[in-house]
C-alpha cells in the first residue's frame, strides 16, 4: 500500500467526498458572479458533484474493490477515465437537449416566468393567493392586519386570480 488512495477504499472516500465539497462549494459561489438563475444549486451540485464522480470513478476504481469491475487511471487502466468522459460528455448533451426542449413545451403551455408586478407582490401572494410572510414583518394575516402593508395586501388578495 504505497498511496493513500489505496487503504481499502476509505482513503479513496475521503479523497473522493473532499475534492467534491470543494469543487461543489466553489460551484454554487460562481454562480453568484456569473449571474445564472439557478435557486436550487442545482449546477453546483448535481452537474458539477456528479461530474466529479463519474470522473472520480475512471481515477479511482479498482477490482479489489468489485472484482466485476475495471480498474481506473491510477490502477493502469487510463481507458477507464476516458470512458467516464465520454459518458460525462453525453449526459451534458442529453440533459442540455432534453432541458431545452421541456423549457418550450413548458413556456409554450403555461409561461416560465411571471410578470414583474406578480413577482413584486410575492409568489406566495400572487400566485397562491396566500399571506404567509408579509414584508411588514408579522406573519400571515396577522402582520398584515393593519396599516398600509395591510391595506396592500387585503388589495392584492382582492385581484381575481387566473386559473393555471
Amino acid at each position: 500500500m504505497d498511496e493513500p488512495w489505496q487503504a481499502h477504499g476509505a482513503g479513496r472516500g475521503l479523497i473522493i467526498g473532499a475534492v467534491a465539497g470543494a469543487l461543489c462549494y466553489a460551484a454554487c459561489n460562481l454562480k453568484t458572479k456569473l449571474g445564472y438563475d439557478d435557486s436550487l444549486d442545482v449546477v453546483g451540485v448535481h452537474g458539477v458533484g456528479g461530474t466529479w464522480g463519474a470522473l472520480a470513478t475512471g481515477l479511482f476504481a479498482t477490482k479489489t474493490v468489485n472484482d466485476a469491475g475495471g480498474d481506473g487511471l491510477f490502477y493502469g487502466n487510463p481507458g477507464q477515465l476516458w470512458i467516464q468522459i465520454v459518458a460525462v460528455a453525453a449526459t451534458y448533451a442529453l440533459a442540455i437537449v432534453m432541458t431545452a426542449i421541456i423549457l418550450k413545451v413548458v413556456d409554450a403551455v403555461a409561461g416560465l416566468r411571471v410578470s414583474a408586478e406578480d413577482e413584486v407582490a410575492g409568489l406566495d401572494l400572487s400566485q397562491h393567493s396566500e399571506t404567509a410572510y408579509s414584508a411588514g414583518g408579522g406573519f400571515g394575516e396577522f402582520g398584515a392586519a393593519s396599516g398600509g402593508m395591510g391595506e396592500a395586501v387585503r388589495a392584492a388578495e382582492s385581484k381575481p386570480r387566473v386559473a393555471h
